[in-house]
């Protein structure tokens, strides 16, 4: 997601890709200039590394997350393709930067939010890419501090970095590149229409007992007594332990206040949730 930079970084991801036995990609020369507003119509590209190629057709045989994918190449090399120009949210606690996404909060909310529409975008480009015949054309900077392909990815077509942007599943990313206008276009787009991760509502993340309602609670279980695992998040069960603070359901082990903490704090309302298109 982020693409982080820096020597220190860029030795030790080297370090560990000479380690498992891949590649070390080439990273020195210029290459050509592509046309990255369509794809070509026959590319001729075999070797991700050939300085001379700019596109090339593979298959992609796995999705890292929303905006990085693995391609086999025509040479049967598989290589690592970061997408240009965009940007999904990160999935783990510490590495989501509400800052980074204009009108997200920098709260435990906006965080919530931002984790969970990082999964719903690695769902999405799995869903999408998984398998898929594509078109893989970079531009004039091949390749990030990681060594990853840098690259626009079209499927049948269509600009797949874009359509991330069009659908709100990922912002633009902060950098140069020839498409930088469209995709400025197609980000602020998506926002006006609150699409994706820019629907954020606040109330969408309940995290205080006081804030589940009867019916937001699971059934109680034919035996009569709850457990950790019915409940989907830990407000749920602290809304029970409240209701009865004698705690006849053990939900609180260590006796200090707060049920299951084992639980995610949050649950996704189905209002900030992507609609199919």
């Amino acid at each position: 997601m982020r693409v982080r930079r820096g020597l220190v970084g860029l030795v030790a991801v080297l370090a560990l890709a000479g380690c498992a036995g891949a590649p070390v990609p080439v990273t020195d020369g210029d290459s050509p200039t592509a046309d990255l507003d369509s794809p070509p119509a026959d590319p001729t590209g075999i070797d991700p590394n050939d300085p001379d190629d700019t596109a090339w057709t593979g298959t992609v045989v796995r999705v890292v997350d929303g905006d990085t994918m693995e391609v086999e190449f025509p040479n049967g090399e598989v290589d690592t393709v970061r997408l240009l120009g965009v940007d999904t949210p990160e999935t783990s606690a510490e590495s989501t930067s509400p800052d980074e996404f204009e009108g997200i909060p920098e709260t435990d909310a906006g965080r919530a939010h931002l984790r969970a529409w990082g999964a719903e975008a690695s769902a999405f480009a799995e869903s999408e890419l998984a398998g898929e015949e594509v078109t893989v054309v970079t531009g004039g900077d091949r390749r990030g501090g990681y060594g990853r392909l840098l690259a626009v990815l079209y499927v049948d077509g269509e600009d797949f970095n874009e359509r991330l942007l069009t659908e709100g599943y990922a912002r633009l990313y902060d950098t140069e590149f020839a498409k930088r206008d469209a995709y400025a276009a197609a980000e602020a787009d998506a926002r006006e229409r609150g699409v994706g991760l820019w629907k954020f509502n606040e109330s969408d993340y309940p995290t205080e007992a006081s804030e589940v309602d009867d019916e937001d609670l699971p059934p109680l279980p034919d035996d009569g007594d709850y457990d950790c695992g019915d409940f989907d998040t830990q407000a749920q069960a602290n809304a029970v332990l409240d209701r009865s603070p004698d705690d006849p359901h053990d939900l609180d082990a260590d006796g200090d206040g707060e049920a299951c903490e084992s639980l995610p704090r949050y649950e996704v309302g189905a209002a900030a949730l992507p609609v199919s298109p």
